[in-house]
């Protein structure tokens, strides 16, 4: 496991985890997807793992692999690499009868950055009868890159970054009049932080329920392609970091982020019993 990142506080963006696994009526193969099953008892990531290394001061290789304990009927990875608070990068995979995946990939870095990866680590399992399962994971890791006699310091990229993903959104916040007082924000980097745990009032099923249905719902309406109000997509490279508000009424969870353009966007997702 990797180390987690530091707490920045901020808003959501809204989405519907609607998304399923598609099949084709004659030909019965899984489409790119994430779907959220009921979490299957005694099934385990035995490995799972996001490394970011320094190549040299221009480049840095960005690797993520995981295996299950078993062969799954889908196995998928899907990954995001921000700089300074705004995505670089993507990394996706998904496999049928797999346990393992692993990719990787050379990022150029054109300035000091402040890099934070970000994995969720997915598995789908069907059974004789009909059943279908899923197992989950998260994992990330950071690293500074400082440019030669930039002047630039570790602390103070993550103020600049801080800075810059506060005022985003807070400018979100207004934008669709969010009553903060009745949520509570959680970067999306430290949801991985609550993978073996659980958020207040919820207990651990509910979490885990909770975090795969974030993840399905970002798949497809963030990490494919932002959706937005009007139903158009927009690519999410350059967008910040999306910041999760929980309501504390356990009803629903929202996320915002801006895109590059500077476009506040929200989602929304309703929070209800997965089985």
């Amino acid at each position: 496991m990797k180390k987690s990142y530091y707490l920045l506080f901020g808003i959501i963006l809204i989405f519907s985890a609607s998304s399923a696994i598609i099949y084709n009526a004659q030909q019965p193969k899984a489409l790119e997807s994430i779907t959220f099953f009921p979490i299957k008892p005694n099934v385990s990531f035995t490995n799972f793992d996001t490394s970011l290394k320094s190549v040299d001061q221009n480049t840095v290789f960005w690797q993520i692999k995981s295996t299950l304990d078993r062969h799954a009927y889908l196995r998928q990875d899907a990954g995001l690499l921000y700089s300074n608070g705004r995505l670089i990068g993507k990394l996706g995979a998904w496999r049928q009868h797999t346990a393992t995946i692993t990719q990787e990939k050379q990022m150029p870095v054109p300035a000091s950055s402040y890099l934070q990866a970000i994995t969720f680590h997915y598995a789908e399992l069907h059974e004789k009868g009909g059943q279908i399962f899923s197992a989950q994971a998260m994992s990330q890791d950071q690293l500074y890159v400082i440019k030669k006699n930039s002047g630039v310091t570790e602390g103070k990229l993550e103020e600049q970054t801080e800075r810059m993903l506060r005022y985003s959104w807070n400018k979100g916040v207004r934008h669709y009049a969010i009553r903060l007082k009745e949520y509570i924000a959680y970067p999306l980097n430290e949801f991985s932080q609550k993978t073996n745990g659980t958020f207040p009032g919820f207990t651990k099923d509910e979490t885990a329920k909770m975090i795969g249905r974030l993840w399905e719902g970002l798949y497809k309406n963030y990490f494919l392609g932002i959706t937005k109000q009007d139903g158009t997509k927009e690519e999410p490279t350059g967008s910040t970091i999306p910041l999760i508000l929980l309501a504390k009424d356990k009803t629903h969870l929202l996320v915002l982020t801006e895109t590059a353009k500077g476009e506040p966007i929200l989602l929304r997702q309703m929070i209800e019993d997965a089985d």
